[in-house]
């Protein structure tokens, strides 16, 4: 299933072929630390459900349920979809501290992690939309992310 190997089974593409895949601006956000416009960029006002995925390994990274308007203008999430599927590094760029947000198995900066999100969690993951892929709730099993269906099943 697409997204679902480990991360020491998955090899990042080279230099090159992720240029080829990404655009311009997919390859500033992720391999180069870049960051989108706020309200300028395609997930920010995305209410439809579904789950975002890294646009570079396939690796399915929040779901629309833990999406939510922190009115920043950049898409905002209270948790990852799993455990560990993002690491945290430390970025005192911008003359701040902040803690930067990467995808575990391909490294592609995300964004970053504040604890001013609502609860349950506090935490508010602003995430860049270029570093993102949405599938929607009715496309899991055609993209190859059935696994993650049982996230919008009504009880």
């Amino acid at each position: 299933m697409e997204g679902m190997e480990s991360a020491s089974e998955y090899k990042k593409p080279s230099e090159e072929d992720l240029k080829a895949k990404l655009t311009a601006l997919q390859y500033k956000v992720t391999q180069e630390d870049g960051t989108e416009g706020a309200f300028q960029n395609t997930y920010w006002d995305n209410k439809q459900e579904g789950i975002y995925v890294d646009i570079v390994s396939g690796e399915a990274l929040f779901s629309s349920h833990d999406k939510f308007d922190s009115r920043t203008g950049w898409p905002s999430f209270i948790k990852t979809i799993a455990p560990d599927v993002v690491r945290e590094k430390k970025d005192v760029s911008l003359f701040m501290t902040r803690t930067e947000v990467r995808s575990r198995k391909a490294d592609s900066h995300l964004g970053h992690l504040f604890d001013d999100g609502p609860e349950p969690t506090g935490l508010r993951y602003c995430i860049n939309s270029a570093s993102l892929r949405f599938i929607p709730k009715e496309d899991l099993e055609k993209e190859g992310y059935e696994a993650y269906a049982s996230l919008f099943e009504s009880t």
